[in-house]
């Protein structure tokens, strides 16, 4: 049975009256049309500007046009496996995430889940199937319209603020039940598999767990599980941040990225030799990471506001050193047994595009097995000691990632150009803004 036929099944046994075609932009925001049931036909999908890939997180563009001149339309085809009812709606709605293609029928190398299913593609190529597991950071804050004032932390159903930081407090958590009872709601209709929900060190910040699996599947669930979460607060009066660093004296908020890589054919850990020790593979995994999470950082922290996580003693890592069960470095591995060998990439904000996040992590990875690439020694002192490796400013990054090569070659010169062009467009953009730290100390003191 062909999938447009399923869909059309599934759309009229729910008494679906709208569909949300939905694609990732670069940000990772929903993009897309809202259809009446009645003139969805998956079959032939929709049409969108292709222009939508290059457009910044404020809605800008870069000065160079890095689409055709004639602003075409690129085909969007639904993926069944993402199909799935929106339960805040009131009227029968449904949502599917739509992959981009050109009327000849190529994938459109702008698109983020293209970009995925590109490195995907490298892994099967090898018989190599990776495994990833994301933990999301956010804060829950009181909703403020005035962008000029700092955000606070929201009222409970105690009616009173958190005092002080309750790291892994219930009690805490508690006090946003009526918001959690209903995300995980939300989430099981949607189908997204969540697993441990935890209170981290900020004041009223939450961090969700998703079940491991496929990278695509789980970039999808990222993506949805953001939008459900903002829905959720929202209707309580509050909102949910996934801003990487937004407020002054709170930690930062973090995704990170649990992986391995399984043999298709046997199903095994190939992080694992038969004895169970480390294999080669999980070594030169490890080592393309610490040679090419620096270039590949606008992914990691793309925005001004990633980098004032990136700070030492605050959980957050400001190198590439990699130990056991060690929450300094930024690559830890954590202990297990064989099967379940891998390494958690702690390097990438909240804030990312998860497709992207996801397929850079996976790329960098790649070229350390492809290239046999050693690592260091595994580090059992403080990471925080050790040297700042990584960059620290957005423009720094934007340059080491269009002098990379390598993953130029992975992801496709055009991309990479595109994705720096429109980093560029907003820093420059950010870098136009006068700060009140700046009007405070500098007005009347230089």
């Amino acid at each position: 049975m062909d999938s447009a036929h399923t869909i059309n099944q599934w759309l009229d046994q729910h008494h679906i009256t709208e569909v949300e075609c939905l694609i990732p932009d670069m940000t990772g925001l929903a993009r897309g049309k809202i259809v009446p049931r009645h003139k969805y036909d998956p079959a032939v999908g929709l049409r969108l500007p292709e222009a939508v890939l290059s457009m910044t997180v404020t809605g800008d563009y870069p000065d160079r046009d890095f689409t055709s001149v004639a602003d075409p339309d690129m085909k969007l085809l639904p993926d069944l496996s993402t199909l799935r009812p929106v339960p805040w709606n009131k009227e029968p709605t449904a949502q599917i995430i739509h992959d981009c293609y050109s009327f000849g029928g190529e994938a459109v190398d702008l698109a983020p889940r293209n970009v995925l299913k590109r490195i995907l593609k490298l892994y099967e190529d090898q018989g190599w199937k990776p495994v990833i597991a994301p933990e999301m950071e956010f804060y829950l804050v009181e909703i403020q319209p005035d962008e000029d004032l700092p955000l606070r932390p929201p009222v409970g159903r105690t009616r009173r603020t958190e005092a002080g930081m309750q790291s892994f407090s219930i009690d805490a958590v508690n006090e946003y039940d009526d918001i959690f009872d209903v995300m995980y709601d939300w989430c099981e209709a949607q189908g997204l598999a969540l697993d441990t929900l935890i209170h981290e060190m900020g004041t009223a910040q939450m961090e969700i767990n998703l079940d491991h699996g496929d990278p695509l599947q789980l970039a999808d669930q990222v993506f949805l599980f953001k939008r459900t979460v903002r829905e959720v607060a929202i209707r309580n009066n509050m909102y949910a941040t996934f801003m990487a660093k937004p407020m002054q004296g709170q930690p930062g908020s973090a995704m990170h990225m649990h992986q391995s890589v399984v043999d298709i054919a046997s199903g095994r850990n190939i992080f694992s030799l038969d004895d169970g020790l480390p294999s080669p593979a999980f070594l030169h995994f490890i080592g393309g990471l610490q040679r090419y999470l620096p270039a590949a950082m606008p992914f990691f922290a793309p925005y001004v506001n990633s980098y004032r996580r990136l700070s030492r003693y605050t959980s957050a890592p400001i190198n590439l050193s990699w130990g056991y069960d060690n929450r300094t470095c930024g690559l830890r591995v954590p202990h297990s047994g064989p099967e379940a060998r891998r390494v958690e990439n702690r390097l990438a904000g909240v804030d990312v595009n998860p497709y992207l996040a996801m397929a850079a992590s996976l790329a960098c990875g790649y070229l350390g097995m492809r290239d046999r690439i050693d690592p260091s020694e595994p580090l059992t002192g403080s990471a925080y000691e050790q040297p700042h490796q990584l960059p620290r400013h957005l423009d720094d990054a934007i340059d080491m990632l269009l002098r990379c090569q390598p993953l130029a070659e992975l992801f496709g010169g055009h991309f990479v150009e595109t994705y720096a062009a429109i980093k560029e467009a907003e820093y420059r953009e950010y870098f136009d803004v006068i700060s009140p730290w700046e009007r405070r100390f500098l007005l009347l003191h230089v």
